[in-house]
């Protein structure tokens, strides 16, 4: 007998189908049951708490997931990508930068703004350009190192800290009294 994938069948109750479409495009339980004609907020709530429910996101994530091909592992490497960019290679050898056809695929994924600002001196055809003022917004390095170390496989840090092993509460208790006792 074949076992039954959660989640895999489309829900009997439509609205119900459709706010779990809706989910996956807002994250908003308010939105997704504003979209599906829900009265509250606290109904698209109560939807989004239902086993089947929580079931039937979870499988149409993944086959979100599936179809784009993004996985923990492509973020990691985007993340890499991003940590190992050098400004070195959008510059010439007189540290003036290349044009943007030149960049590094890299760079041109990951720069977030360029704002060029050229000065000039005089009116009309008498003007000259006095200078110039390139700015360029790329992603911060900081910020992406935290992300990569948080990132599952890397665990430089972690948020929870797990352990094995069973704690009674009367070696527990025993231990607190012997504590206070040494105060």
């Amino acid at each position: 007998m074949e076992e039954q994938i959660k989640g895999a069948e489309p829900l009997k109750n439509l609205r119900h189908e459709e706010f779990c479409h809706e989910y996956l495009k807002t994250l908003s339980p308010a939105k997704a049951g504003e979209a599906v004609g829900f009265r509250t907020r606290q109904h698209a709530w109560d939807v989004l708490q239902r086993e089947e429910v929580e079931e039937r996101i979870a499988y149409l994530n993944g086959q979100r997931l599936n179809r784009i091909d993004i996985d923990a592992d492509y973020v990691l490497r985007r993340l890499v990508e991003i940590d190992q960019m050098d400004v070195l290679d959008i510059m010439d050898d007189n540290f003036c930068l290349k044009p943007i056809g030149d960049w590094p695929k890299v760079w041109r994924q990951f720069v977030s703004n360029i704002e060029n600002n050229e000065e000039f001196e005089g009116y009309g055809e008498d003007r000259e350009q006095t200078g110039w003022l390139k700015k360029i917004k790329w992603p911060d390095k900081v910020k992406n190192l935290e992300l990569l170390g948080k990132h599952i496989s890397v665990g430089a840090f972690k948020d929870k800290v797990e352990h094995s092993g069973k704690l009674e509460i009367e070696s527990l208790s025993s231990l607190m009294d012997e504590l206070s006792k040494e105060d």
